[in-house]
């Protein structure tokens, strides 16, 4: 566990949030363990970049709290603990890659030197003097992660990182979030691809705003007898469902 980082990496408590008069979080609570790769799955739609917005503190919200490594959530104090990579890529397509991500790094008081290993991390070494414009939409996914690594963040939160991705880059990028879990970084990582429910220690299933199982896969497959995390989840769905118009 990172210094400073507690128990829990995010604290969620009955949070409610309303955006363009529908309501995307009615009542969610759910906590986001520290130092794990914690998968927050579920259709597009559902609520996932919503309530990464409220984790990171950029979302309004109508009611509930959201506590994240010990503070509330946008507190002044998390700006240079918790990275954060949204859907879209937010990089500057006149910089080349290195000049992207050294200025994210003095931004946030990191050297040089931190931006050459996020670079690495990445594997972007090779298309480090290239300018981000020229990039394929992958590889501005992955100079937008580079960015966010560089001042080694306790909490990532990641929006779909892996979409667009070929299968190795895929493969390669997971294995790298598991490195910075086992270097004490909390990570929390949304996707709507049910395979990669498995490349997760823990699973919170947002559907519609609410949360329909948070456990590790091989629990979620015991509890409901099925053999993939896609299956699974499709069994809550129809068992919510029944419930709802019973």
């Amino acid at each position: 566990m990172a210094p400073g980082a507690t128990a829990a990496a995010v604290e969620v408590d009955h949070l409610r949030v309303v955006r363009g008069g529908r309501v995307v979080l009615p009542d969610l609570s759910v906590t986001v363990p520290a130092g794990q790769v914690v998968g927050l799955l579920g259709p597009s739609g559902g609520g996932k970049t919503t309530l990464m917005r409220a984790v990171v503190g950029v979302q309004v919200v109508e009611s509930g709290t959201v506590t994240v490594l010990g503070e509330p959530a946008g507190s002044p104090g998390l700006r240079s603990r918790v990275g954060y990579v949204t859907q879209a890529p937010s990089i500057y397509d006149d910089l080349t890659v290195r000049e992207n991500v050294r200025f994210f790094a003095r931004m946030v008081g990191a050297d040089t030197a931190s931006a050459e290993e996020a670079i690495a991390a990445v594997d972007l070494e090779s298309h480090a003097g290239v300018l981000a414009g020229r990039l394929s939409g992958g590889q501005r996914s992955r100079v937008s992660l580079a960015s966010a690594l560089v001042n080694h963040p306790e909490l990532l939160v990641l929006d779909e990182p892996t979409v667009g991705l070929d299968p190795v880059l895929r493969r390669d990028l997971w294995r790298l979030f598991h490195q910075l879990a086992a270097a004490g970084t909390s990570m929390l990582v949304s996707s709507h691809v049910m395979d990669e429910a498995a490349r997760c220690e823990r699973l919170l299933l947002l559907r519609e705003g609410r949360l329909l199982a948070d456990e590790p896969l091989p629990a979620l497959l015991e509890r409901t007898g099925a053999v993939d995390a896609e299956t699974a989840f499709l069994s809550l769905i129809d068992a919510a469902e029944k419930e709802a118009a019973s």
